[in-house]
């Protein structure tokens, strides 16, 4: 059965898109239900940061599920529809507070690439192919997901992937700026963990501050909210953690952050 499968351990929220039958492909209720699952972990204090993943060793996501296209794509109201529910989830890990970590490992194509381009860094195993075959289904991809390549890869890269519609190796996708890393299959869990752990040891308020801010570098510039970003830093000045921080420095310990 394709699902959403959550769990939360050592402060990461885990999302595992699961349909190994069609290498993770995501269904209609999956692309709901992501904001619903990243809306709750972002409101969980013991959450500091998020992974998405697919589940086993073929594949990241696949793409969207072809075989519900007739029924949910076929007419202007079903289209209409289908767009909004994937929009909505391909706007969910930009706009959750929370970082969010793609881990890749096998196919990453289509819908699963429009996704990892939402995520805040991507980290992939050696064995990731990627691809965008947008070109050889007909579909029209819409401005704002092209904006995300294009801000990630440029706009020479994105042509590339585009046009061709070509698959390409992790090495290449490094290269182009798709991922921000790449490592020997073997050695993917422990990476992700070891990142995550940095992640989550970090003082909340800062990482939610410099994500809000971060955002805001690709909006724009009417559509910018300074007023916002300013007082996510000021409220990192007032807190606790700060306090803490400055303490654990001067006595050489690492920091027992908070959120507050």
């Amino acid at each position: 059965m394709a699902e959403l499968i959550t769990k939360k351990e050592n402060g990461v929220g885990w999302v595992i898109f699961s349909n190994p039958a069609k290498f993770n492909a995501v269904t209609y209720d999956m692309w709901v239900e992501l904001p619903k699952i990243l809306g709750a972990y972002e409101a969980d204090p013991e959450v500091r940061v998020i992974v998405i993943t697919g589940e086993g060793e073929k594949a990241f996501i696949s793409g969207a599920d072809i075989s519900q296209f007739e029924k949910n794509r076929s007419s202007a109201d079903a289209q209409v529809m289908y767009n909004a529910a994937t929009a909505e989830a391909y706007k969910a890990p930009i706009r959750c507070a929370k970082p969010v970590i793609a881990r890749i490992r096998g196919i990453c194509i289509g819908g699963g690439l429009g996704l990892a381009a939402a995520c805040d860094v991507r980290i992939a195993a050696e064995d990731a192919v990627f691809r965008m075959p947008a070109a050889r289904m007909g579909l029209g991809y819409g401005y704002s997901g092209i904006q995300r390549f294009v801000q990630i890869m440029g706009q020479a890269n994105v042509a590339d992937i585009f046009f061709s519609a070509r698959k390409f190796g992790a090495a290449d996708a490094l290269r182009m700026g798709m991922v921000n890393r790449v490592v020997p299959v073997a050695d993917l869990d422990r990476e992700i963990a070891e990142y995550c752990q940095m992640v989550a040891e970090n003082a909340p308020l800062t990482v939610v501050s410099a994500k809000f801010s971060i955002r805001q570098v690709g909006e724009a510039p009417e559509m910018r909210d300074l007023d916002r970003a300013q007082s996510l830093v000021e409220a990192c000045f007032a807190s606790e953690d700060f306090k803490e921080g400055r303490t654990a420095f001067i006595e050489k310990r690492t920091p027992n952050f908070k959120g507050c």
